[in-house]
């Protein structure tokens, strides 16, 4: 069927009559699958290493720790045969580690002091935290590149007040039934606002797709919690009463809680990256919650039976499979894309990176 047609046309074109070329611009999106060529046993190394001397220096390293983990992921990341890179300087993310540092211990002391000084402080946090998560999104993605064109976070302050205060607040004192609202209020936040160059990413995500994963959320915890009760009073043949059942719904919920972390974040990725875009170019993400309950539980496994060393050899496995779950559906050449996309952005671009050299993020 062609664009603009109303009818269908039974007989064929004269044998004379050149065929209408099709439209370049109605051509299926070319899909680009995401992929992760690491392994464990090279971040293995990587991990220990940055471990030990975070011990040594008293924690002092982590920051440069954190730069080489982040340059080990970007770097083994590729998209249509290039990879993502990292630039970030493990000063700015030590001096962004040290003023949250100094909030918190200003803040216990004030707490010592009297509540209505520590409740002065914390004000003072709530006034403060906001604008320092804004410059932590800006530094991370204007160190972050790919083909060497940096992506730039353009958030304004006054929106980040109701998104990192305004609706956890309302979360909070609704006793969670604005959650999933303020989830999506953020995600929007903050996919609105992350450039490639300058081409826009876009958020289309409604609040009704995230309270869809957090209900079902929901009732797979309520469901595990009354079996674990229900279980508890049979096995205990109903000898403790309420106590019996009250621990071992205490035990379900906690059980529950942990059984849906993989769902929870394989939905949730499924329903942010298909509804993201990037000026012409849409997403997919195809996570199976089932695939990730078992990564994740297998993981847990491996990491308690070697005290912990199989840590590095998770993640490189759990991300993996997470990257490799998402596809880019580009509506023409990314290779023609970056390169306008460059001459656009000009010399300008690096400079942006020196005004906002703080990363709060541990």
């Amino acid at each position: 069927m062609q664009a603009g047609s109303s009818d269908f046309t039974l007989s064929a074109p004269p044998a004379d009559h050149a065929t209408t070329p099709a439209d370049p611009r109605e051509a299926a999106p070319r899909p680009l699958r995401l992929s992760f060529i690491g392994s464990g046993s090279e971040y293995f190394r990587i991990w220990i290493v940055n471990v030990l001397l975070t011990i040594v220096t008293f924690g002092i390293y982590s920051a440069w720790a954190k730069v080489r983990t982040l340059q080990y992921f970007y770097r083994n990341t590729r998209l249509d045969g290039a990879s993502f890179d990292y630039h970030g300087k493990p000063s700015a993310i030590l001096k962004g580690r040290a003023i949250v540092f100094a909030l918190v211990f200003a803040f216990q002391i004030a707490s010592g002091f009297s509540p209505l000084l520590a409740l002065a402080m914390l004000l003072a946090l709530l006034a403060v935290f906001p604008l320092l998560l804004v410059r932590s999104l800006r530094f991370r993605m204007a160190n972050s590149s790919y083909r060497g064109l940096r992506f730039a976070f353009a958030g304004r302050d006054a929106e980040a007040y109701q998104v990192f205060v305004l609706w956890p607040l309302a979360a909070v004192l609704t006793l969670g039934l604005l959650g999933p609202l303020a989830h999506q209020r953020f995600k929007r936040y903050q996919h609105d606002n992350t450039r490639f160059g300058t081409a826009p990413f876009a958020f289309s995500a409604a609040a009704a797709d995230f309270y869809g994963v957090y209900l079902r959320l929901f009732g797979v915890v309520l469901a595990v919690t009354v079996a674990c009760a229900v279980a508890g009073l049979v096995l205990t043949a109903g000898s403790y009463g309420a106590a019996a059942l009250l621990v071992f719904a205490i035990v379900g919920f906690y059980v529950g809680m942990l059984a849906v972390t993989p769902y929870l974040m394989a939905r949730l990725q499924n329903v942010v990256w298909s509804h993201t875009t990037l000026a012409p170019h849409a997403f997919r993400s195809e996570v199976k919650a089932s695939r990730m309950v078992f990564i994740f539980v297998t993981n847990l496994i491996a990491i308690a039976l070697t005290l912990g060393l199989y840590l590095p050899f998770a993640r490189v496995r759990a991300a993996r499979y997470r990257l490799e779950c998402v596809t880019m559906l580009a509506a023409s050449p990314l290779d023609s894309f970056v390169a306008g996309e460059m001459q656009q952005v000009g010399a300008l671009g690096d400079a942006a990176v020196d005004w906002y050299d703080i990363d709060i993020a541990l």
